[in-house]
């Protein structure tokens, strides 16, 4: 396939409209200037898109066979590669499937290469940072895919991220995301011992999370799951969950099998999150993990 005749496309589509979906799709809708076809199981998401200006293409194939691109924001790579079953089946085809979900490193591949065979391209684009940054266009997006591919992609992906960043061949955006994720849980397991430590020596946790952030201890996670959730003991649902954090470590433990590697902090952060969930709080914010550490939660395990 020449890549250049992907772009600029005449029609886009949009294909997950959840809690991070929604407004990256509004974002497109918005900024693209192009017509965005959508489709969603929840009639709500799709009639709040469609208020916001999308179209609604009644189904998955009907995006298919409408969008030159079409965007994925779904839960897992087992929603993905049945969305991209639906979208070969489309009369005409999308000619390029671009992959915002967290899946896979190894069966995104292998998507790929069944795509690529029945002539559709494909680049996975994976999405950080919070659903505020969502509505904002503010995301942090890690592209896996040919240079030609990114190029042509990087003015659509910057209506939703502020940082788009290509991190190699097909698969590399989902490594990046991996690993920030796992990153981010392991310093959160981290500052959760931290936090209890100075507690039972007498300090203030709000005291110790401002010193700490003035100097080499300092950190994203630090200032805001930190200082923002676990210094006042608030976590809410609905924003990246304890069962998310666990799909995100289960992922980073499976691309480390894959190498052959057996992780240490990984793996437990990864068993703590599972005894976070086990008592009741799979749908909290994962940094309530601090609660497990210092002993007011009791998980199975204790």
């Amino acid at each position: 396939m020449n890549t250049k005749d992907l772009f600029p496309p005449k029609n886009i589509g949009f294909i997950g409209l959840g809690v991070m979906g929604s407004p990256m799709c509004a974002n497109l809708v918005r900024k693209s200037g192009l017509p965005v076809h959508v489709n969603d199981r929840s009639a709500e998401a799709v009639a709040t898109a469609v208020a916001a200006g999308a179209r609604d293409a009644g189904s998955i194939a009907g995006v298919g066979a409408s969008a030159d691109i079409v965007f994925l924001s779904l839960p897992s790579i087992v929603q993905v590669e049945s969305v991209c079953e639906e979208l070969l089946a489309a009369n005409p085809r999308p000619r390029l499937i671009v992959d915002m979900s967290t899946s896979e490193v190894a069966r995104t591949r292998a998507l790929a290469k069944k795509l690529e065979a029945a002539g559709v391209a494909f680049v996975d684009a994976p999405v950080a940072r919070t659903a505020e940054a969502a509505v904002k266009g503010t995301l942090f997006i890690t592209v896996g895919g040919t240079q030609d591919l990114f190029d042509g992609l990087l003015p659509l992906l910057s209506h939703m991220g502020s940082d788009v960043l290509h991190c190699g061949e097909t698969g590399c955006g989902q490594i990046v995301k991996i690993l920030n994720n796992i990153t981010v849980m392991m310093t959160v397991n981290a500052l959760s011992e931290v936090i209890t430590i100075g507690r039972r020596a007498g300090m203030d946790g709000k005291a110790l999370f401002e010193a700490l952030s003035k100097g080499s201890a300092d950190s994203f996670v630090l200032r805001n799951h930190g200082m923002k959730y676990m210094v006042p003991d608030t976590f809410p649902e609905k924003i990246f969950p304890v069962d998310y954090a666990i799909k995100g470590a289960s992922l980073a433990l499976a691309l480390a099998r894959e190498g052959g590697f057996e992780p240490h902090i990984a793996t437990y952060t990864h068993d703590m999150l599972g005894q976070v969930k086990a008592a009741g709080f799979g749908l909290n914010y994962h940094p309530v993990l601090v609660q497990l550490v210092d002993g007011r939660v009791k998980g199975p395990a204790a």
